[in-house]
């Protein structure tokens, strides 16, 4: 028995194999992802994408889903986009967010003299609102690393996480 997933591609959408290259193309951009997994086979033609194996082992089979998957979210990502809401939290010390190029600035962070910097990843845009940060892109792992770097660089230390609920946190995904 072997596991075989499809994925139907939509109009306006135009995906090749090139090797073990996958390339996606839409109305919003080009994402392009490497495929290749010992024992997986993966086939384009134009209307659909098959990803295949013979093998019975559970990570081989597992891969097949997880490739199934990163080209869904390749082209939902050309066709709609991705987009994080944060919030931003603080009840002690009003928190300061300013773009700097590919780098979000958090200023006056519990009343820190040092601002603390997280990286946006290329390829993302971040809009900064009073108390909201929102992150858009075509790639989903670049849009959620960004995010995660963001929360990552408002982790509090040595403080009681109870007390000290400060931070910016991600409240939608879509």
């Amino acid at each position: 028995m072997a596991a075989v997933r499809k994925v139907i591609i939509p109009d306006g959408v135009k995906v090749q194999l090139d090797g073990t290259q996958l390339k996606v193309n839409g109305p919003k951009g080009q994402l392009s992802r490497n495929v290749r997994f010992p024992q997986v086979s993966v086939a384009c033609d134009g209307k659909e994408v098959t990803i295949t194996t013979e093998s019975q082992r559970k990570e081989i089979t597992a891969m097949v889903g997880t490739l199934e998957a990163h080209t869904k979210n390749m082209v939902r990502g050309v066709t709609e986009g991705f987009e994080y809401r944060m919030k931003v939290v603080y009840s002690h010390f009003p928190i300061q967010l300013k773009l700097q190029g590919n780098k979000l600035e958090i200023a006056n962070f519990l009343g820190e003299k040092k601002a603390r910097y997280a990286r946006i990843e290329t390829g993302v845009t971040a809009k900064v609102a009073n108390d909201e940060v929102v992150l858009t892109g075509i790639d989903r792992e670049l849009v959620g690393t960004s995010a995660a770097n963001i929360e990552h660089a408002t982790h509090i230390r040595n403080r009681d996480p109870r007390v000290f609920q400060d931070g910016i946190y991600t409240v939608q995904r879509g």
